[in-house]
C-alpha cells in the first residue's frame, strides 16, 4: 500500500485515493491557523462520506484535549450515534500524539492516515508506536506520509511566522 495517497481498502468503505480526504483535512488545518491555533486538521470518513471533522481548537476552547483528531472523533461519534467507529478511517495532517492515538484505539478505527511525521511526540511510530502495540486489543492500519510535504510546509510556515 502506498503511503502517498494509494487506494484505501474496501473494509474502510473507501474506493478513492487518500489524497482528497487529506486535502479536506488540510483545509481544516488552514482554518486552525487562521484562528491562531497550531494548523492541524482531521477528517473521519465512513463509506466514502465525511462523518466527522475537526481542527485544533485548544486555545479557543481553553481545552487541552481539543486536538483536531479528538474533535473529529467526537463529531463522528455524535453523527453515527456510537463512540465506537468501526469501518471508519481518520485522515490527519500531523502524526497523532499519545492522547489522540489512545482515543483512536478506543474508537476502533479501521485506519489512520497522517501527513507530516512528528519525530518529537508522534505516537504512530515517530517517537512512540502506540497504534501498533500488541498490548492493545485493537490496532488500526496506519499509513504515514500522505501529502506529507504540504502538511509539513503548513506547520513550518505557521511556526516561522510565530517566532
Amino acid at each position: 500500500m502506498s503511503t502517498t495517497g494509494g487506494l484505501m481498502n474496501e473494509s474502510s468503505g473507501l474506493s478513492r485515493p487518500a489524497g482528497p480526504w487529506m486535502r479536506h483535512a488540510l483545509e481544516l488545518a488552514h482554518r486552525a491557523a487562521a484562528e491562531g491555533e497550531v494548523p492541524v486538521g482531521a477528517v473521519v470518513v465512513k463509506d466514502g462520506e465525511v462523518v466527522g471533522e475537526g481542527w485544533n481548537r485548544v486555545i479557543g476552547l481553553n481545552d487541552p484535549s481539543a486536538h483536531a483528531e479528538i474533535l473529529a472523533l467526537r463529531s463522528a461519534g455524535e453523527r453515527l450515534g456510537n463512540y465506537r467507529l468501526p469501518g471508519c478511517s481518520l485522515y490527519v495532517t500531523l502524526e497523532p500524539c499519545m492522547m489522540c492515538a489512545g482515543a483512536m484505539i478506543h474508537a476502533r478505527l479501521d485506519r489512520v492516515v497522517y501527513g507530516a511525521d512528528d519525530p518529537k511526540t508522534g505516537a504512530a511510530g515517530g517517537k512512540f508506536d502506540l497504534l501498533d502495540n500488541p498490548a492493545h486489543n485493537h490496532a488500526p492500519a496506519v499509513e504515514g506520509g500522505c501529502l506529507a510535504s504540504e502538511c509539513s510546509v503548513l506547520l513550518k510556515d505557521f511556526f516561522r511566522q510565530r517566532r
